[in-house]
């Protein structure tokens, strides 16, 4: 008797072993990259280019299209082409793929849509464990490719999201100044004395005192 369920243990095992390959396999072939998606205004934009091009599709996320299967070239050829009219670009080599991955992260960490634990973690250090790849090789690689540091490009999403708080009035004014910087501070903190109020928090609380 325990012949006879250890074997169908070991079947069960098998077959649940093979289909997660199965799974993991399919789930990279239905994923497709898009560079220059930094705004949820984008993600709407890439849903509907997929509604009229007649591509099925799971969810459309910062920089990461869910196809619910794979397209073919053509499709693929087609898509590429209405994503460009919009300014957004499919991507295929390896590095500029890793780099769109970085950028994503960041967005993701500068809009603290992260989990609390990746907050606390130096930027560095978050990038290194979701990536797996030594921070001086992504920083290298990084500004090779698009020409400025990972810092200036985390930066400037802080102070897009910034942005945003003002005209949605999520926030005052000092709240918004005070949590962009603090937050910056920490995860940079040999560059802190260089970071000053955002110019368009300075701009518009003069204007409100003016």
């Amino acid at each position: 008797m325990n012949l006879i369920t250890t074997k169908l243990f070991n079947i069960k095992y098998s077959r649940l072993h093979i289909n997660k390959r199965n799974d993991s396999h399919s789930m990279k072939m239905d994923i497709l990259l898009v560079k220059n998606m930094v705004c949820h205004r984008c993600i709407l934009t890439v849903e509907n280019i997929l509604i009229k091009s007649a591509i099925p599709f799971d969810k459309v996320l910062f920089g990461v299209i869910h196809l619910k299967k794979d397209i073919s070239q053509e499709q693929k050829k087609n898509l590429s082409s209405n994503l460009k009219n919009e300014g957004f670009e499919l991507i295929d080599s390896r590095l500029n793929g890793l780099i769109e991955k970085i950028k994503l992260l960041l967005i993701k960490r500068a809009r603290n849509e992260v989990d609390k634990k990746d907050i606390k973690l130096k930027l560095s250090t978050y990038l290194s464990e979701e990536l797996h790849y030594e921070y001086t090789h992504l920083s290298s690689s990084f500004s090779e490719v698009e020409g400025r540091s990972i810092e200036n490009f985390f930066i400037e999403q802080r102070i897009e999201k910034a942005k945003e708080l003002i005209f949605y009035g999520q926030m005052t004014l000092s709240e918004i100044a005070l949590n962009l910087t603090t937050k910056v501070q920490h995860i940079f903190p040999a560059n802190s004395k260089k970071l000053q109020e955002p110019p368009l928090l300075t701009s518009k609380n003069q204007e409100l005192r003016g």
